[in-house]
């Protein structure tokens, strides 16, 4: 087993076919094939299941995926960290949706700009599922809301650096009375996005003194927005997402108070693509 087998297998698993990995992969289709009937050899497992010309991850296939995603990173990172250069290779960038909207887009092109070696992979998703992924090597740093109200702490090998501050509101229809607590909303469901994100959870804590309360799960501020905007539900979001809007939406909104945008990095992790990163996202 070394690295060049472990990087056809990850290519293979993502692409589930053959011909398009050795497109990617820039080798012979027979090359591809017979790496990964060793590998498989060597494991003692089959990784893929084969119907035609047709793939799927077998159950030992999606485990071992998880490994050696691991392992190339862990390899990309020891080289880094013996070979400090100038920021090049790639770099992969967890960031919740509301960051990257309203945040990212000035820092990042500083940044490439800067450094135009340096391959930025962002991916996007909720705070839990980015700490998640970041653990499991998948991702290389993130960008979250302070996790303590997901019960993430930085015991769990993870070190923190605020970036961001953001201030959370909370969104009420437009003829919605000004509240002083939880039991005056004249409301009966959240607005929220997916479970694992910091802001729902907060919202649902803050809500907790209003029993019976549904939760309309969305995919973008966009549709909380409009949920709220029709008078059925309540919800929340950054200040700065708000501020995107060319027309403001008509809601009324009031302060829950500010929230840290923190950005993660493994215990030990280093490399001059991510001091960079941190360097751009510091400055003022």
């Amino acid at each position: 087993m070394d690295l060049s087998s472990l990087d056809i297998f990850c290519v293979v698993a993502d692409e589930l076919s053959v011909t398009r990995a050795a497109d990617r992969l820039q080798r012979a289709q027979s090359n591809v094939t017979t790496r990964l009937r060793q590998l498989e050899e060597q494991l003692g497992a089959p990784l893929f299941l084969r119907e035609g010309k047709r793939m799927t991850l077998t159950p030992e296939g999606q485990l071992f995926l998880t490994y050696a995603q691991r392992l190339l990173a862990l390899a990309a990172e020891a080289q880094e960290a013996l070979k400090p250069q100038s920021p090049k290779g790639r770099l992969r960038i967890g960031t919740m949706e509301s960051t990257a909207a309203s945040r990212l887009p000035a820092p990042l092109a500083r940044y490439h700009k800067r450094w135009p070696d340096v391959a930025l992979d962002l991916q996007m998703g909720p705070s839990a599922s980015l700490v998640e992924q970041l653990l499991a090597h998948q991702l290389d740093c993130a960008l979250v809301a302070d996790m303590t109200p997901l019960g993430v702490s930085l015991d769990d090998g993870l070190e923190a650096q605020p970036v961001f501050q953001e201030e959370l509101l909370l969104l009420l229809p437009a003829d919605h009375p000004e509240i002083t607590s939880p039991d005056q909303l004249q409301v009966s469901s959240l607005a929220a996005l997916e479970p694992g994100c910091t802001y729902r959870r907060m919202a649902q804590q803050w809500l907790a003194g209003k029993p019976g309360m549904r939760v309309l799960e969305l995919g973008s501020y966009h549709a909380i927005f409009a949920c709220v905007a029709a008078g059925t539900s309540v919800g929340v979001a950054p200040r700065s997402v708000m501020e995107l809007q060319r027309k403001p939406p008509g809601l009324r909104i009031q302060s829950l108070g500010p929230v840290d945008t923190l950005l993660l990095h493994r215990r030990g992790y280093a490399s001059a693509a991510y001091e960079a990163l941190q360097g751009v996202l510091l400055e003022r």
